[in-house]
Parts: structure tokens; C-alpha cells; sequence
């Protein structure tokens, strides 16, 4: 008995270290940025935990605003206690305000691709289940056919050896994130899975094209 006791706390510890679920409830927050965005594009992604993918873009040279949230269901006004259940259909979502004079959608699909594995289905890594799911969304015609385009080359040049699992999907509603969930990674650095998970992914990202993040900027 001692041992099975034993076992379910090892996964217990295993699960807070290296899941982005979180129990606490906020309150909803409808407005987190302080900035003008009217003028700037947007492009949403979800690609396993939003801290994760959040903290992907935030530093990215062309990005002034990357703001978590979710999409991709039908349900309005969803809480994140709703979504991690896994049935309102929405994912963990970022939507992200870009300066097109400075970086181009192309270079954030690229990213997007690039910081996860496009071939898991229903989640990355430990967080499992349709809210981790990955879904590239179009605001438009342009977008949804440089999405579809790029899967194909994916595919095309079986670089994996599964298929590409990431939905394409319009983005009808963004509903935003709790604000403690906005630049959740940078404000809790030392939080096991963001140190452990979160900052390790996008780091990896930073090495491997570091002319595309700003000065100053690279994780360490």
C-alpha cells in the first residue's frame, strides 16, 4: 500500500512539473494591453499550452502584442475551468498583433511550425486533450492559403514521419485569457513547468533563428 501511495505522489509531482494546468480562479480580464492595436494584423495560433506559445511570439522582432486566450469552439465568454475540460471545442489560443512592414505572416507560420511538433494530435508534450490541440487560424484568404500551402510542403517533404495534425480553421471569436495567464511564463520564470517546458521550447526556437527575435531578447 505504501508503495502504490508512493507511486501516486511521484505522478502527482511529475504532472505539476510538467503540466500547464492550473486550478486557481480569476477574474476574467476583457481588455490587458494598453496599446493602440486597431492599426497592426493579427494571426492566432494554439499549439499546446498558451504561456508556451505566448512566450514564443512575445519576443519576436514585428510583434507588439501576444495575448492569450481561446478558440476554436462555440461556446461564448469561456472561463479557463471551462476550456480544461475539454468540451466547449476551444483550445488554448494567442493571438498575436504584428507590424507587417516588419515581419511577415510567412515568418510567424514559420515560427508557429517550427516550436512544436505539427504531428501530435490533441495536445504537445504532457498537456493532452482537444483544449491543447493545434490549430492554425485565418483571418482571411491570404492567411488560409499560405496555412495550407505550408502543411502541404510539410507533408510533401516527409521531414515527419506522421502526417501534419494542425486544424485550419477561420478564427470566428478570440475570447481572452484570465489576466494572470497573460505573460504567465515571463512572471513566473522559476515555476517548474515553465522553466522546465515552456522556456526550454522557446529557447531552443531562439538558437536555432535568433535573427528573428529582438535585441536584447534572446532567453538565457
Amino acid at each position: 500500500m505504501k508503495k502504490i501511495i508512493f507511486s501516486i505522489f511521484v505522478l502527482a509531482m511529475i504532472a505539476g512539473f510538467t503540466s500547464c494546468a492550473q486550478q486557481t480562479t480569476r477574474v476574467k480580464a476583457e481588455n490587458v494591453s494598453n496599446k493602440d492595436l486597431s492599426k497592426y494584423s493579427k494571426a492566432a495560433f494554439a499549439s499546446g499550452c498558451f504561456w508556451h506559445t505566448e512566450l514564443l511570439y512575445d519576443d519576436m522582432v514585428g510583434v507588439v502584442e501576444a495575448i492569450s486566450g481561446y478558440a476554436g469552439g462555440d461556446m461564448n465568454n469561456p472561463t479557463y475551468e471551462e476550456v480544461s475540460t475539454g468540451n466547449t471545442g476551444h483550445a488554448e489560443s494567442v493571438m498575436v498583433y504584428y507590424d507587417s512592414t516588419k515581419v511577415s505572416y510567412a515568418t510567424l507560420l514559420k515560427a508557429y511550425f517550427e516550436a512544436q511538433d505539427p504531428t501530435s494530435v490533441n495536445g504537445q508534450g504532457y498537456d493532452r486533450g482537444t483544449q491543447y490541440r493545434s490549430i492554425a487560424f485565418y483571418t482571411n484568404n491570404d492567411q488560409k492559403t499560405a496555412i495550407e500551402n505550408y502543411i502541404k510542403q510539410l507533408n510533401d517533404s516527409k521531414r515527419y514521419k506522421d502526417p501534419i495534425a494542425v486544424e485550419v480553421k477561420p478564427l470566428d471569436k478570440f475570447y481572452t485569457a484570465e489576466a494572470y495567464h497573460q505573460e504567465y511564463a515571463k512572471n513566473h520564470p522559476n515555476e517548474p513547468y515553465v522553466k522546465n517546458v515552456c522556456t526550454k521550447e522557446v529557447k531552443n526556437f531562439q538558437e536555432k533563428f535568433p535573427q528573428l527575435i529582438k535585441p536584447g531578447q534572446m532567453l538565457k
